[in-house]
């Protein structure tokens, strides 16, 4: 490696040779004080040139990559931004708008992690994983769904995010179309633009329970499509792709030569039904899974993916490359998270998030929303506001101004009829619901 500095060249750290560094030193000294010159290392910046540098400018959109203009930002982070300006301000904000379950990392997962960071050794383990933390994934799916997964299959991720980004970096060309459906999670299509793909939305809507059908995926498939991307539970609704469903689309894309991913990280969190997995259905599916919702261990980013054999060694090369290995202390900690005590007080939140669901959804009916689908897992509601509103984002910035209450506008999972939805997430308490409840029919009951 060789940097260059106003004609003088310095070699690498570990070869700069002892000419070199006086150099180096001077226009170091220059740069951090201002008062450098042509004479000392070949720098001109007077202090008021610095302070003008220094100062955050806003990048030239023809600088930036295309693709950026096809990225969309989260169009609630201004309603969070927005709330948070209240709060300080002195407001009671009550927000329903966070993606996250309101209950703190289980303390066996708390008590495991500190124990490790108290012996110190807190270095890198393997791309793909802590062997024992892959074993012990195999070992849940083989009690919980009578699954012989090789742990040779499981690959531990820095989150959820970073296991879709392996496999789309693994399978994804320029030009690829990968099938979604819209409303839904909106970083995926963000994903395969990143990789140069292209993101095709799949129109779903409550005749399919949010759901993409293995007909409309036909119908959508051309030469180009190189797959489809699912999720069960889903989010933004909430719903869920029975077994039945959910075996069509694996033979109807195997069919078609394609690859299924399906994003599975709501598993567990299952209500009125049996939480599945398309592992029973399709062994050459990539299913992706966290530790964050069911496990509540978000902060702590960490997740996992079970991939055809054929493709491990690839997510492996891919994964030392983009990130060397998910966070040590989140893999130790995880370890006891298929524990029976850790199991026993995740399901008392399950149903906790069951009772709030059923709380909620009669009385967002009760005050005029639509609320169409089944929603069965995951915790949130799609509710449709269209007979409240023209415009779902307006009435979400409405609703934290007048009343206090945040939620999510539909506009952040997709095109298709945006502006009548709105997300609402049921991870707070049933207190904190039964106020935003309250404090929404008086905002309906006035009008807006």
């Amino acid at each position: 490696m060789e940097w260059r500095f106003a004609g003088t060249m310095a070699r690498d750290p570990h070869g700069c040779s002892a000419l070199a560094m006086p150099a180096l030193r001077a226009m170091f000294h220059a740069a951090c004080s201002g008062t450098g010159s042509s004479a000392r290392g070949g720098l001109d910046c007077p202090k008021s040139a610095n302070r003008a540098a220094m100062k955050p400018q806003p990048p030239d959109p023809q600088r930036l990559a295309a693709r950026m203009a096809d990225i969309a930002p989260f169009h609630v982070m201004e309603l969070l931004q927005r709330a948070r300006a209240l709060q300080a301000a002195g407001r009671s904000i009550i927000t329903l708008c966070v993606g996250e379950p309101d209950f703190p990392t289980p303390q066996p997962m708390l008590e495991a992690a500190i124990a490790f960071l108290h012996g110190g050794d807190v270095h890198y383990t393997p791309a793909l994983g802590l062997p024992q933390l892959r074993e012990a994934i195999a070992g849940y799916y083989a009690s919980r769904f009578g699954l012989d997964i090789p742990a040779s299959r499981i690959v531990v991720t820095a989150g959820a995010s970073a296991a879709m980004l392996l496999v789309l970096g693994v399978l994804t060309n320029p030009g690829d179309r990968w099938l979604l459906p819209d409303p839904g999670y909106p970083c995926n299509r963000h994903f395969v633009r990143l990789l140069e793909g292209v993101p095709v939305a799949l129109a779903v809507d409550e005749a399919s329970d949010f759901q993409a059908t293995a007909t409309r995926v036909a119908e959508a498939w051309d030469e180009a499509t190189r797959g489809l991307i699912v999720a069960t539970p889903s989010n933004p609704t909430g719903t869920v792709l029975d077994a039945p469903a959910l075996g069509d689309l694996c033979r109807t894309v195997a069919g078609l030569g394609g690859h299924l991913v399906v994003d599975e990280i709501y598993q567990g969190l299952n209500y009125d039904c049996t939480a599945h997995t398309a592992l029973a259905l399709d062994s050459e599916a990539f299913v992706i899974n966290s530790f964050s919702k069911y496990f509540g261990m978000t902060g702590w980013r960490l997740g996992w993916l079970v991939a055809p054999p054929a493709y491990v060694r690839a997510i492996e090369k891919l994964a030392q490359n983009l990130y060397i290995c998910a966070p040590t202390p989140a893999q130790h900690a995880a370890l006891v998270a298929f524990r029976p005590d850790t199991l026993q007080l995740l399901e008392q939140r399950r149903a906790e998030f069951a009772a709030r669901r059923d709380f909620l959804r009669p009385a967002l009916h009760s005050l005029g929303f639509g609320l169409p689908g089944n929603p069965r897992g995951a915790f949130y509601l799609y509710a449709d506001v269209s007979t409240l509103c023209d415009d779902s984002y307006a009435f979400a910035h409405d609703l934290l101004d007048r009343c206090g209450v945040a939620v999510t506008p539909g506009l952040d999972f997709g095109a298709n009829s945006c502006r009548r939805f709105v997300r609402l997430a049921y991870s707070r308490d049933t207190g904190q619901l039964e106020q935003a409840v309250q404090r929404m029919a008086t905002f309906i009951s006035h009008g807006r």
